[in-house]
């Protein structure tokens, strides 16, 4: 994704909340969108797969304090045509530069978000490190997906993750020159790989189209590559999940992105992933989520009963007498198991009514009601309407 479509994207529209909205909101939010939206619940569905993807991205920008005040100082400052005083114009006004025209110097090596803002905004701050020429080059961010196991997002899981990518011909190394040549210095840039123009008034650096940026001549191609110097790969990189991983979540893996060219460090691989959902359990925040069914009277006298947990094995848990239908009780350390700490089972009684009573059941039910005398519950609805 280029810088011009991360700063003309508007995340706050795709997850429908405010500028102004808290870190919780947007956490709810997204969570509403991916769980509506996710592929497992609509496979097949070209449209609700993308709107889960741009959800996602979203997300990750916003949910970062870092990132969200960088995209908000980029689009306070692109929003509408970002504009240079003084630089010509019919009027002596001032003269709109084009977007990819204007980032299209900064490189990402260093930068803190998509397409080199952090340098962009240094080189306006004073410090005008953007790299030019044959300098290292950080390699590309790379997306991928896996699906999991609620048992396994719990509790953390390391599992090999296909990767497409380029990587360096073998044949000829890089250069792209066959084997016995080498690349020449191009003439136009003289190996800077970037030239300059005016625009308004405005020196404006693109890269320069006689070697399309490498500041290198292939005379002689390499056969394989073409005189590209990379050839796509697939290899298998392993990823370990941490425990309590989320469906939705994006994970970083630094560094396993695309290989970075002369020099550069390698970009970053961003893992998304889909949770399988369980037939009992279920995920409130950090902590999982049960519902147990109990009869009447055991939420009407109370009793002791079993629940099982996640991790294998039983809990005792007692329900005290006159429990409500819906009550949920907190059983602690019985969640996931994360670097924090264990977190809390929280599990939900469901009170069952009897589809079928034997005469002697009936009978016994009617004394009940009979000693009870118990006060139409509806009543107060009833005096409202």
């Amino acid at each position: 994704m280029t810088t011009k479509d991360w700063v003309e994207k508007d995340y706050y529209a795709i997850l429908g909340v405010k500028k102004d909205a808290s870190p919780q909101d947007i956490k709810k939010a997204f969570r509403k969108i991916a769980r509506d939206n996710h592929p497992d619940r609509h496979p097949g569905d070209a449209a609700a797969e993308k709107r889960f993807k741009e959800a996602s991205e979203a997300n990750d920008v916003l949910s970062d304090p870092d990132k969200r005040k960088e995209y908000d100082n980029a689009r306070a400052m692109f929003g509408s045509g970002f504009r240079f005083p003084g630089t010509g114009g019919a009027r002596g006004g001032s003269t709109t530069v084009n977007l990819d025209d204007l980032l299209g110097q900064f490189t990402t090596s260093g930068a803190s978000g998509p397409g080199g803002l952090g340098n962009f905004f240094d080189f306006f701050n004073g410090n005008q490190r953007a790299s030019r020429g044959r300098g290292p080059r950080r390699g590309n961010d790379l997306e991928s997906e896996v699906t999991v196991s609620f048992r396994d997002a719990a509790s953390g899981v390391q599992l090999g993750v296909p990767l497409a990518s380029d990587a360096a011909c073998p044949t000829c190394h890089g250069t792209g020159a066959r084997p016995g040549t080498q690349p020449t210095i191009c003439p136009v840039c003289e190996g800077a790989g970037t030239v300059s123009r005016q625009s308004g008034g405005f020196a404006v650096s693109e890269p320069c189209a006689r070697c399309r940026g490498r500041g290198l001549i292939v005379e002689d191609p390499c056969p394989q590559c073409g005189g590209s110097g990379r050839l796509a790969s697939t290899e298998t990189v392993q990823v370990r999940l941490p425990a309590g991983v989320s469906d939705g979540q994006r994970i970083r893996i630094k560094g396993r992105g695309g290989p970075g060219s002369s020099g550069g460090r390698s970009g970053d691989l961003y893992v998304l992933v889909h949770v399988k959902p369980h037939p009992l359990f279920g995920r409130q925040g950090d902590n999982l989520t049960l519902t147990v069914p109990v009869t009447f009277a055991e939420a009407a006298l109370g009793a002791e009963i079993e629940a099982p947990t996640l991790a294998g094995g039983t809990i005792r848990l007692k329900i005290p007498a006159g429990t409500p239908n819906g009550r949920t009780f907190r059983v602690r350390g019985k969640g996931i198991a994360k670097k924090t700490g264990t977190t809390d089972l929280l599990v939900t009684v469901e009170v069952q009514v009897p589809r079928q009573l034997s005469e002697q059941a009936q009978a016994a039910l009617q004394s009940y009601v009979e000693l009870t005398h118990e006060p139409d519950p509806r009543a107060a609805l009833l005096n409202q309407v």
